[in-house]
């Protein structure tokens, strides 16, 4: 038996604690990949971080890790807001660490820090403080808020001359289907590498001593590698961009780079061919509302023709019926003149068996009007009887 030289578990377990305390510094940054992560309910991360071999087909080490709830709640809005994302499956992570050994739960990190640059990468880390310096200077929207010509034809481009991104834009605008006519005038300038940010700002110099001449500002290139256009995400490039007094349109890249000059541009396309489109676009808009304005303005003509010439219609029928009612008026009032000057004719009387008596040429209206032995003459229908007055008889009174 040799239990006298026996130790217990629990005395291993604190042997082992021991040494990797007594070993071990007291903190360590290292590097893994998070396999599992948990948000407990008291404000404690727990994640399991791993190792793989070099092929990644296998994990080659495993270790759970600890952020206790009060440097948690510090740490993770750090991380967020610098990386743009949550913690979570799959990241790779540098963390600062140390190793604690407990005899019921075995080995585990305790997580003091975390370095979000080794996440996103350094470029991006920079990429983020650029934007984050653009935004406080209040330069960020600048450009975006300027007002474009509703039909922007005169175009300052600025690329690479023999860039083939330059070429498809050239031929997709010039030639586009609908025979629109756009100016465009190259100011040529390097598009990546190291000098491309300072030659850029140089030419976009130029354009702004003549920027009464243009409609908009096209930055173009194809798509690259990353360190091809990391230019793009330049502060300088980025601020001129933002202050450019006319608007500028960026075509630099492909679906996968977005940069910080697409971010403060007034307006970003994907590629050259897509700027070209946008443009092309503008004018069949324009074109397409002419059209639309033009069948309405037709249509409304059309709609106040027929209605003033129904209302003239209307107007000529109340004026016949008006002079017909006017002509029907005089005609009658003429025919009760005519049949009171006939009722009146001294002719129509003596037809009626009335007669009229002169004397001396003078009409006679009473016997008292006449004399004994005066010649009168009586007129009556059809003839004169010329009389010898005898005698008078006066009526009594």
């Amino acid at each position: 038996m040799r239990t006298e030289s026996s130790i217990t578990l629990l005395e291993l377990q604190e042997k082992i604690r021991d040494s990797i305390e007594s070993r071990l510094e007291k903190k360590y940054w290292v590097r893994g990949e998070i396999s599992e992560i948990s948000y407990q309910s008291n404000g404690h991360c727990y994640m399991d971080l791993i190792d793989r071999k070099a092929d990644e087909s296998q994990i080659s080490a495993r270790c759970q890790a600890i952020i206790w709830s009060t440097l948690f709640r510090m740490l993770r809005p750090f991380f967020e807001s610098t990386t743009g994302q949550q913690l979570s499956k799959g990241m790779q992570v540098l963390v600062q660490a140390q190793v604690q050994y407990s005899p019921l739960y075995g080995l585990s990190l305790i997580i003091s820090d975390i370095d979000p640059s080794y996440t996103v990468g350094e470029q991006e880390l920079e990429r983020q403080r650029t934007i984050a310096r653009l935004r406080e200077e209040g330069m960020f929207d600048m450009n975006s808020t300027l007002e474009l010509t509703p039909l922007p034809r005169n175009l300052a481009v600025i690329s690479s001359e023999t860039a083939a991104g330059y070429r498809d834009f050239m031929n997709h605008l010039h030639k586009n289907d609908y025979g629109f006519k756009f100016i465009t005038e190259l100011f040529p300038a390097p598009v990546q590498g190291n000098s491309a940010s300072a030659g850029i700002i140089e030419a976009m110099d130029k354009v702004a001593a003549r920027a009464g001449e243009f409609d908009m500002l096209l930055i173009i290139r194809g798509g690259g590698s990353v360190q091809d256009l990391i230019c793009f995400d330049d502060y300088e490039l980025a601020a001129n961009i933002a202050q450019f007094p006319i608007p500028v349109l960026t075509g630099i890249g492909h679906d996968h780079d977005f940069h910080v000059a697409d971010m403060v541009a007034h307006k970003s396309v994907k590629t050259p061919t897509a700027a070209a489109d946008f443009l092309i676009d503008i004018f069949a808009a324009e074109e397409q509302q002419v059209a639309y304005l033009s069948g309405r303005l037709f249509s409304a003509i059309e709609t106040r023709v027929i209605i003033e010439t129904n209302r003239l219609e209307n107007y000529r029928r109340n004026l016949m019926e008006g002079y017909r009612s006017n002509i029907n008026n005089s005609m009658h009032r003429l025919d009760m003149l005519q049949q009171r000057i006939l009722s009146n004719n001294p002719l129509t009387l003596l037809k009626k068996g009335y007669s009229i008596t002169l004397c001396n040429g003078k009409r006679v209206y009473s016997v008292k009007d006449v004399k004994s032995g005066d010649n009168v003459k009586v007129l009556m229908d059809k003839g004169i009887l010329n009389c010898n007055i005898e005698s008078v008889d006066y009526e009594k009174e």
